[in-house]
C-alpha cells in the first residue's frame, strides 16, 4: 500500500477530531471517550475480550465496571476492533457484522443502522462508522433516564445527534475552532454532527495509517526486510495454509464473512426479537440463515498489537488464534472460559458464559464450524507467526498526534 491508496483528510479537521476523541463530552453522561475503548497503548484496541463500556472506570485490561447506580448493565457485546488503516479507499464495510457498509440503498451512500435518517454530508465510510457509538447505550449514550442523549435515541436514533452537536458547539473552544477548520463553517451555530464525524475521521486515518511494516518494505522491493522465519511464514500464509483464502489483498482482507465457530460466550448481540445472549453475526444484518455465526475478516496489519482476537476476543494470543483455524472443531473442545479476557463484574457472572449450557444452541453453532483441517507442526505454526508480527509498521509509537497530556483515563 501506498499513501495514494488512502483517501485524503485536512489536518486541521484532524487536529480538531484529535481533540474529541480523547474527549468525554460527546457521551451522555461525560465520563467516557471513544479512546476508553481504543487506545494506541492496546493496539487501538482496549485489550480486554468484551470491552467496558459507559459506567466504567479505568483504561485497558485495569478498567473496572464501576459502582452504585451508574455501574455498567452490560458487558459490550464484541471485543474493540483495532483502527488502523480505517482511511482506505477500498474499504467498503464496516462492523464485525458488516451493518455498515457503502450502499445508496437509502440515498445517502451508506447501508447503516440509522437507514434513511443518516445525515448526508460525511466525508468516509469511517465517519458515518464514528456516529453509531455515539448513541449506543452500553457504549457511550448512557442508561435510560440518565441523560438527554439516551432519551433522544430511544424516540429514534438520529434525535440524539443534533444534541451532542449542540453540546460541542457552544464548548468555549470547539466552536471556534470548528469555524476555523471547515470552509464552509461560518458561525459556531453551522456545527452539526456531520462536522463531528468527518474530524473525528480525518484524526482516525491519519493518526492510524501504517503501511511501513517489514512486509510492506519487502512489497516494495526490499527482499531483506523480512527475515528467514519471516518468509517462511509467508510462504505458508500464501501457500499450504491457505490464510490468502480469505485474508486477500491489500488490505489483508476479503471484506466478506466467515463461520470460524468461535468458542461462544457473553451477552452476544443480535436481531431485537431474539431473546438469546448469543452472537448469530452476519445474519443479524441480512437475515441470511446462510450468514449464522459468520463475521467479517479482519485486516491484518498489525495484527500483534490487537490481542485478544476474534470477534468477542476468544483467544489472548496470535498462537491461540492460528492454531483455533488449523482446527476449529478441536479449538472448540480445547477452549476453556479463563482464556477469556474479563475484568470481573460479579452482577453479570451468572450470564457471562450461560451461552454455553444451551445444548441446541450450542449443536446449532456447532454445525456452522468449519470442519476442514489444515496440518502444520510446530515449526511451521511459529513461522505463520513470525510472519503476522512482520505486519507490524515500523512508527506505531510515533503517530502524528499522539496521546494528548491532558488525557486521563
Amino acid at each position: 500500500m501506498t499513501p495514494s491508496d488512502f483517501l485524503q483528510f485536512d489536518q486541521d479537521q484532524a487536529a480538531l477530531g484529535h481533540a474529541l476523541f480523547y474527549d468525554t463530552i460527546l457521551s451522555g453522561n461525560r465520563n467516557i471517550a471513544c479512546a476508553h475503548c481504543h487506545h494506541p497503548d492496546f493496539g487501538t484496541g482496549d485489550g480486554l475480550s468484551l470491552g467496558i463500556g459507559e459506567g466504567g472506570s479505568g483504561l485497558g485490561p485495569e478498567r473496572t465496571p464501576g459502582q452504585g447506580a451508574s455501574r455498567i448493565a452490560k458487558r459490550i457485546p464484541r471485543n474493540a476492533p483495532g483502527l488502523w488503516n480505517l482511511g482506505a479507499r477500498d474499504l467498503q464495510v464496516m462492523f464485525h457484522d458488516g451493518r455498515l457498509s457503502r450502499s445508496e440503498i437509502f440515498g445517502n451512500g451508506f447501508n447503516s443502522p440509522a437507514e434513511e435518517w443518516l445525515p448526508g454530508g460525511l466525508n468516509s465510510l469511517l465517519a458515518a462508522q464514528a456516529l453509531f457509538p455515539l448513541v449506543a447505550q452500553f457504549e457511550m449514550a448512557g442508561n435510560p433516564g440518565e441523560n438527554e442523549i439516551i432519551g433522544a435515541v430511544h424516540d429514534r436514533i438520529d434525535a440524539a445527534w443534533p444534541i451532542l452537536a449542540k453540546r460541542v458547539r457552544t464548548h468555549r473552544d470547539y466552536g471556534v475552532r470548528f469555524v476555523a477548520a471547515f470552509d464552509h463553517i461560518e458561525t459556531a451555530e453551522q456545527v452539526t454532527i456531520v462536522e463531528i464525524a468527518n474530524a473525528l475521521a480525518a484524526f482516525m486515518a491519519i493518526e492510524w495509517t501504517s503501511i511501513d511494516s517489514p512486509f510492506d518494505r519487502y512489497l516494495a522491493g526490499d527482499r531483506s526486510a523480512l527475515t528467514a522465519e519471516q518468509a517462511e511464514g509467508m510462504r505458508l500464509f500464501y501457500g499450504k495454509a491457505g490464510c490468502d483464502n480469505c485474508h486477500a489483498g491489500s488490505l489483508l482482507s476479503d471484506q466478506k464473512f466467515h463461520a470460524l465457530g468461535l468458542p461462544a460466550f457473553g451477552p452476544g448481540r443480535t436481531r431485537m426479537f431474539d431473546p438469546y445472549a448469543r452472537d448469530v453475526g452476519r445474519m443479524g444484518e441480512s437475515n441470511r440463515l446462510e450468514d449464522a455465526y459468520a463475521f467479517r475478516t479482519p485486516m491484518l496489519r498489525n495484527v500483534a498489537l490487537t490481542a485478544p482476537y476474534g470477534h468477542n476476543g476468544a483467544y489472548p494470543t496470535l498462537e491461540a488464534m492460528v492454531r483455533h483455524h488449523l482446527d476449529p472443531q478441536a479449538a472448540r473442545q480445547r477452549w476453556q472460559p479463563q482464556d477469556a479476557h474479563l475484568p470481573p463484574v460479579p452482577w453479570l457472572a451468572a450470564t457471562d458464559f450461560v451461552i454455553r449450557s444451551d445444548a441446541r444452541e450450542m449443536a446449532r453453532q456447532a454445525r456452522a464450524t468449519p470442519r476442514q483441517r489444515v496440518s502444520l507442526d510446530e515449526v511451521e505454526i511459529a513461522r505463520i507467526i513470525a510472519f503476522l508480527e512482520s505486519l507490524t509498521g515500523t512508527t506505531v509509537n510515533t503517530t502524528p498526534f499522539g496521546v494528548p497530556l491532558w488525557f486521563t483515563p
